[in-house]
């Protein structure tokens, strides 16, 4: 088993791993500190900050492994040569700087969380060091073939072939490894020669043999016999047996378009609503929105007051543009104003890189994504939610509508100001990126949870910090 599915998410079990096993770095960083602060490994001393070290070690870990993770550092990639160690020690080093900051305004709302300053420090230095010394036994003992599933591919037609380019030969990069294609009668053959293997007398042996921890059953012609008993023989011998839109969905967190069918849609885990679960998530959207106004609320003045300065206080703070919410229910979405006022004079386009309509304060407010908090305003309204796919114009969707299938299956939740698809693409500015980023609104409609929208959230400071996808 290379993932486990909690709260209707896989996760790689070596990020769970690898999540425990910092988890305890930064619980025990704090006795370490104050091993050293006090030259003693005696933790029974009587007096005050030993009694109560275990739950400030405790509060501790909880606010580097948040912090962690908000900064994408629990994310599968990073073991597969897509980025190099500097980019993780930057995030490492920012998130123990974010916490720091987090827990010096604890500390002063709440005092019995205090350390003191120095096992503070000490606690932060300590942790830096076993967090370091952790990821780099990771990659170099563990590695790119630790997240990396090895998989058969029973099928060597079009529907086969398309695994193929989406693992697209490139080992380090992708999230599993087809290790071979079992021949099948099927005539037409798109996979390479070299690539195709035969059965031979037993399935079991062969998926054996390549060391595969899954088979993918991808025929073109779905009336097409396959061995039920073969099949049967992997699975008793704990070999996952999987269609290629489910296989896809784990693997790369969305929906796989090009093999979406309606009958999957409806009888799949998944897509699943309730009168509870709206009014839970209303209640927590409403909560959160106010927390947010409060806090940001004198961010919201300065911009409010750059953006008039900028514009000699004679053109508008807000922008108003029509979006289409839940239902293709059309409503008025709030911004603040980051370009021109006569930006769209030749009609509605989508942003492009360094537009030049974009104005000086935008340009600011458009990377740190604060030109969207004034939709706060409309989640208070019902328009919106915190997290869910973001709403589109209705002269786009119009147009999407008609080239991209199950489109409008995504306007069947509310929109949110906050989504799964901002976290996993770019921004989007064509009818390819629509495509795209539709197959993880899919992927969050069909797995959407109380919990994974706290994960979307928290991580959303990621792309806030480090301007990820802005135009």
């Amino acid at each position: 088993m290379t993932s486990l599915r909690i709260f209707n998410n896989h996760i790689k079990v070596c990020l769970i791993v690898l999540a425990v096993a910092e988890s305890l770095a930064f619980f025990e960083a704090v006795y370490i500190a104050y091993a050293i602060r006090f030259q003693t490994l005696d933790f029974t001393s009587p007096d005050a900050l030993a009694a109560t070290l275990f739950p400030k070690a405790l509060m501790f870990a909880l606010g580097n492994m948040l912090g962690m993770t908000a900064l994408g550092l629990y994310q599968q990639d990073q073991f597969r040569g897509r980025i190099g160690y500097a980019y993780i020690l930057s995030r490492v080093l920012v998130s123990l700087m974010l916490v720091f900051l987090a827990l010096m305004i604890l500390f002063y709302l709440v005092p019995f969380f205090q350390l003191g300053r120095g096992i503070t420090l000490l606690a932060f230095l300590v942790s830096l060091v076993l967090v370091v010394a952790i990821r780099r036994l990771f990659v170099l003992y563990l590695g790119a073939d630790l997240v990396t599933s090895k998989v058969l591919v029973y099928g060597v037609g079009r529907n086969a072939a398309s695994l193929l380019i989406k693992d697209d030969g490139n080992l380090p990069t992708s999230s599993y490894r087809i290790v071979g294609f079992i021949s099948t009668p099927e005539q037409n053959r798109y996979v390479p020669d070299e690539k195709v293997i035969e059965i031979g007398d037993s399935l079991l042996h062969l998926a054996h043999r390549y060391d595969a921890h899954e088979i993918v059953i991808a025929l073109d012609d779905r009336n097409e016999n396959y061995p039920v008993q073969y099949l049967l023989d992997c699975k008793l011998a704990g070999i996952n047996v999987t269609d290629p839109i489910s296989f896809l969905e784990r693997e790369q967190g969305k929906v796989n378009l090009s093999h979406l069918n309606p009958s999957w849609m409806v009888f799949s885990d998944g897509f699943r609503g309730s009168r509870i679960k709206s009014a839970l998530s209303r209640a927590f959207d409403v909560v959160s929105s106010l927390l947010i106004l409060v806090v940001t609320a004198p961010i919201l003045a300065l911009v409010a007051f750059l953006i008039a300065l900028e514009g000699g206080f004679r053109e508008p703070v807000l922008y108003r543009q029509q979006r289409v919410g839940k239902n293709g229910q059309v409503f008025d979405l709030l911004k603040f104003r980051s370009m021109r006022v006569d930006a769209e004079k030749n009609g509605a386009q989508w942003a492009g890189q360094n537009d030049a309509r974009v104005t000086r304060v935008g340009s600011i407010i458009r990377k740190l994504r604060i030109d969207e908090l004034p939709q706060i305003v409309n989640i208070l309204k019902g328009d919106m939610r915190l997290v869910g796919p973001r709403p589109e114009r209705p002269e786009f969707v119009a147009q999407l509508s008609q080239t991209i299938d199950y489109y409008q299956q995504r306007h069947s939740v509310k929109p949110g100001l906050a989504g799964w698809a901002q976290l996993k693409y770019p921004y989007g500015a064509s009818e390819k990126d629509a495509y795209e980023k539709l197959q993880y609104d899919l992927y969050y409609i069909k797995n959407a949870n109380p919990v994974m929208d706290f994960f979307i959230l928290l991580q959303t400071l990621e792309v806030v910090i480090f301007g990820k996808g802005v135009r």
